[in-house]
């Protein structure tokens, strides 16, 4: 099955889109931009929201649903943010399709009294409800997630990546002061950089956003950033501190404990499927998807290997007891007795799907006690004893997991440069796209000049950047860290 698809070094955009069609994870729709998550890809997402879903109620946050639909008047009461998104927004206009001459068309006169919005994202609607739901500092703070699709009406799109319909998680959460809103911003950028690292196994750089790069009506912008295998970086994740711009557009005021008036104070934070496409860029080969285990909906395959009805029923009785075992210790384990394809198949279409270790047990294991494990991220084969199988398996996960991670930020570290000359940065970031530190003079000018001339953008200004003494790359004013330039998804 992998022998179709295109080599990552040949044509990297091809060998994604072939990963994402042969691996069985998404196709396009018939409607434009918009896409089908096949039940595998889904899979995937649904351990996704699991783990994250744990993870924001630990932290204190319940999950709530707002419209899909957002009156067009709510967008004009916060300035920037309606800028921020007017392009990319669809609207409704009308409620009702009639029988005409032509087929079927809009009934003119079902025309909506006021026009609406399909959520581009849910900032204006929730805080017009937020403003029943709060009166006193008793009613603080609000911790709401909720999970939902949105739309924005992107011109070039990409499966995962760039699509004009998406699934995501956007929290919403008011405070009674500035401190807790800035501290509940920080915590929720922790969370997605936890959850990136240990369960997506990709390594990211927390930082802040320049103000160009910011969330539209935000104060400031903090995201994760990863590094894809062709170079470029990919925003995993972003926490925005809203200040009080949307209590103040929709005048959303409560009562503090000296009995004074008072703004809520705001953030919003959210990730996407677009994680998903995080997760093949990083780890994936020439052979298809390489998936962590935490995050495979299938952990282990069995593949039973017979030439008769009585060697396969043998077989299957060992391949039986592990499943058993193995699903009492919570790992996910598929039994392929299917007696439609040969083993070659199953090795090739597990293979291509990334699942992280296969089993296969033949009449010649069962003779020696032992199975043949083969594990997907470094392609080794071992035979072990069927003693011990579940505890090697435990073993074997954690030891994939581990790698996959390390592997990732090995590559990000080689693909990681520091540059002092504007005119070398050019040059480099075409021959080796990676992450660029360089030194910035703080204006959006050279800023925008920067993305004009090479189509690089400050990621983020790292969290951890030393203090540095330097000076701009471009215009040679004194810089004082450097901050991350890449060109970027």
């Amino acid at each position: 099955m992998s022998k179709g698809i295109t080599s990552r070094k040949e044509n990297y955009s091809q060998w994604y889109n072939e990963i994402v069609s042969k691996a069985d994870l998404a196709e396009n729709s018939g409607v434009r931009g918009m896409m089908v998550i096949k039940p595998y890809g889904y899979a995937i997402w649904e351990k996704i929201q699991a783990q994250l879903d744990k993870m924001f109620k630990e932290t204190g946050h319940e999950n709530a649903y707002f419209p899909l639909l957002i009156p067009k008047s709510y967008f004009s009461k916060e300035a920037s943010h309606v800028d921020g998104f007017a392009k990319e927004c669809a609207v409704v206009t009308h409620y009702r399709l009639k029988a005409g001459a032509n087929g079927i068309e809009v009934d003119p006169d079902a025309k909506l009294e006021e026009e609406l919005i399909i959520r581009p994202t849910s900032e204006t609607i929730i805080w017009s409800t937020y403003k029943n739901w709060i009166q006193s500092y008793r009613d603080l703070p609000i911790l709401v997630n909720q999970w939902a699709n949105v739309v924005r009406w992107e011109m070039r799109t990409r499966l995962f990546l760039r699509t004009a319909e998406f699934l995501w998680q956007e929290g919403h959460t008011a405070h009674s002061n500035m401190q807790e809103a800035l501290a509940e911003t920080n915590q929720m950028l922790n969370v997605y950089a936890e959850f990136a690292e240990n369960w997506l196994a990709v390594p990211v750089i927390k930082g802040a956003k320049t103000p160009n790069e910011r969330f539209a009506g935000a104060l400031e912008t903090y995201s994760i950033e990863a590094l894809m295998q062709d170079g470029k970086a990919l925003q995993s994740g972003t926490s925005h501190f809203l200040g009080q711009n949307f209590a103040k557009a929709f005048d959303v005021k409560f009562t503090d404990k000296e009995g004074k008036l008072d703004y809520v104070w705001a953030t919003s934070w959210g990730v996407s499927t677009r994680l998903m496409g995080a997760l093949i860029m990083a780890h994936s080969d020439d052979l298809g998807l390489v998936l962590p285990p935490k995050l495979a909906p299938i952990q282990v395959v069995i593949v039973p290997i017979y030439k008769s009805e009585e060697e396969f029923n043998a077989v299957s009785k060992t391949a039986l007891e592990i499943v058993s075992e193995l699903k009492a210790k919570n790992i996910s384990v598929k039994f392929d007795n299917r007696d439609t394809h040969r083993p070659g198949h199953k090795f090739a279409e597990y293979e291509l799907k990334g699942v992280p270790v296969r089993i296969a047990i033949g009449p010649k294991d069962l003779e020696k006690g032992t199975v043949e494990i083969a594990r997907r991220d470094t392609l080794e084969k071992q035979f072990v004893s069927n003693s011990n199988i579940t505890e090697t398996i435990e073993k074997l996960l954690e030891d994939i997991q581990k790698n996959i991670f390390d592997k990732a930020l090995k590559f990000r570290e080689e693909s990681t440069y520091k540059i002092d000359s504007y005119e070398e940065f050019k040059k480099q970031i075409e021959e080796k796209p990676g992450f660029y530190l360089a030194h910035w003079d703080g204006t959006p000018e050279t800023e925008e000049k920067i993305k004009n001339e090479t189509k690089a953008t400050i990621r983020c200004i790292p969290f951890d950047a030393p203090e540095e003494q330097g000076f701009c790359m471009v215009t040679g004013k004194p810089s004082n860290k450097r901050v991350i330039f890449a060109k970027a998804y």
